[in-house]
């Protein structure tokens, strides 16, 4: 087996393929195992390329077809489309009864992302298959635990006993989390052909239904503005395509920019990297940690706190004479500015769609604050929200007016943006990186809203760390699959995914002697081209179920 490209004359397609040879009587023909794409650019080629190669491997290591084995019906349903009957079937319909309707799609398509990725791998046999439904349970229909056995029972055919699913979290120890991290690191650096030299990392809070503190579970400051809760806070590491590197969980009191040293030191030691550059926004630097990465040898891109700086620096970013054309991205014109900062590079960047955007976001605010000025009797109390006193000053002893002059002060800085970097790339190229930053936002919000990661309704450290790599497995799952719809068809969200997968249904209906068939629902487009790509057939022809 190996990757084929197909061109077309006076085209810049490109397809990609796996091909075998094959003989057929003398001759030798080559037979298409999977179209993987179509190129139209050689980025997109290489992509393609890289992908081609990891789904060879994974077919050529596949000692027999894949799919787990669902409770009884369930599978049935899902072996026996295998071998659908050719020959005509003559069943009376007053004697047949549905015994049960199950969702297929989610297990047959995100259970081979799983397999693919080398999770099956993690627990032995039995807890192996516990963990696998709740991960696919946290897939299709994120709930506690005890709501996802009731809906696998209900929607899935499967079976769970409550206690020993929490029993197989109990083995989700730091060891079993090590391998999981090692499995999706592996399978992110094969797709793309053992090169990462970017990574996005990040952090977040999540908060508990509980008002009890321990070592893990602590009070701190909450994105989720959940003050009073205890929370933890959770680290992520994405490439720039968001495909996942790894996680870290640490106290919930922990600041955002001490969580680099472990991270560090965990990159390098799990890891192997030799070059990456880490992306990050401000919140996750300080002095130590820039200092931190450039004795490790690494490269770094974080954002710059501009008007935290000097009043000398302030004013040279300010002036406006310093700054150069730079490119036009979708009507956006962008200018850069370039100043040293000590051994770094302070690289100023403005957005005229940027600009536009603070300019109406602060009208808003302001608009917002007159109508709280004219209805609050007591006008003081408003000098006690920090976004509203930048805007105010006080005339007399109790009269509190708009601020004409901090106005116009804030719109200097409209459309700005500052980046601090050890690297010696381009300007430009530097705050595309830097741009690239909102896959780890992006993939905080599919984790959070998606997968429901929050709130987490476990109380001790061991099951809190489970509930957290349980939830990153779903995550790594569900960005693997994102990811190759997006390069082999187009780009669909997660939940469009979710939700085409989860109208993957067979009917199993019994008849009066015994004998059960089943009757594929139809499936919209985006469903059979998901099926397509992952080399999955799917009729709609009813058959018979082996007993």
């Amino acid at each position: 087996m190996f990757v084929r490209i197909k061109t077309t004359p006076n085209s810049p397609r490109k397809s990609v393929q796996l091909v075998e040879s094959v003989r057929d009587g003398s001759k030798v023909k080559q037979r298409i195992v999977r179209h993987v794409g179509i190129a139209m650019d050689d980025q997109e080629l290489e992509q393609l390329k890289d992908l081609a190669e990891h789904i060879k491997s994974k077919i050529e290591s596949e000692k027999q077809p894949s799919l787990f084995s669902p409770e009884k019906l369930a599978n049935m349903s899902i072996e026996g489309r295998k071998n659908e009957e050719k020959e005509t079937m003559l069943v009376d319909l007053k004697k047949l009864k549905e015994e049960q309707r199950t969702i297929v799609g989610i297990h047959e398509i995100y259970g081979s992302i799983y397999q693919e990725i080398g999770f099956d791998s993690i627990l032995q046999k039995k807890n192996a298959d516990l963990l696998r439904h709740i991960v696919m349970a946290r897939i299709a229909n994120p709930l506690s635990k005890r709501g996802s056995v009731i809906d696998l029972e209900q929607n899935f055919g499967i079976s769970l006993n409550l206690d020993r699913v929490y029993q197989m979290m109990d083995k989700l120890d730091e060891n079993a989390c090590d391998h999981i991290q090692k499995a999706i690191f592996s399978t992110t650096k094969e797709i793309f052909g053992g090169k990462i030299d970017i990574i996005f990392l990040d952090a977040t809070t999540v908060y508990f239904e509980s008002f009890t503190e321990d070592t893990l579970k602590q009070n701190g400051y909450s994105k989720d503005l959940k003050f009073n809760q205890p929370q933890i806070l959770l680290a992520l590491l994405v490439t720039k395509q968001g495909l996942p590197i790894g996680y870290e969980v640490f106290p919930g009191s922990t600041y955002e920019g001490h969580t680099l040293l472990p991270l560090l030191e965990r990159v390098q030691k799990r890891y192997e990297i030799d070059k990456v550059v880490f992306v990050a926004d401000s919140a996750m630097f300080n002095e130590a940690n820039m200092t931190l990465l450039e004795e490790a040898g690494y490269e770094y891109v974080i954002g710059a706190r501009l008007r935290s700086l000097s009043q000398t620096r302030k004013a040279e970013i300010l002036d406006r004479s310093r700054y150069h054309p730079s490119h036009e991205i979708d009507e956006d014109k962008i200018s850069l500015c370039e100043l040293p900062h000590g051994d770094r590079r302070l690289i100023v960047s403005h957005s005229s769609q940027r600009a536009k955007k603070d300019e109406y976001d602060r009208k808003k605010a302001v608009e917002s604050l007159l109508k709280k000025l004219q209805k609050n009797k007591k006008p003081s109390q408003l000098m006690s929200n920090h976004g509203y006193k930048k805007f105010l000053t006080i005339e007399g002893d109790s009269t509190i007016v708009l601020d004409e002059l901090k106005i116009a002060e804030a719109s200097k800085w409209d459309g700005l943006h500052g980046i601090i970097t050890n690297s010696k790339l381009s300007a430009a190229e530097l705050l595309t990186q830097y741009r690239g930053l909102w896959q780890v936002e992006e993939s905080f919000r599919v984790t959070k809203h998606d997968l429901k990661v929050r709130p987490i309704f476990h109380w001790t450290p061991s099951r809190i760390r489970a509930h957290i790599a349980i939830c990153f497995m779903a995550f790594s799952c569900v960005r693997c699959l994102e990811y190759r719809t997006a390069l082999q068809y187009e780009k669909l969200s997660p939940e469009r995914i979710r939700r085409a997968l989860i109208q993957v249904q067979v009917s199993i209906l019994r008849h009066s002697n015994g004998n059960r068939y089943a009757i594929p629902s139809e499936v919209s487009q985006e469903a059979r081209k998901i099926y397509q790509l992952m080399g999955k057939k799917y009729s709609t022809t009813p058959y018979q179920l082996a007993i």
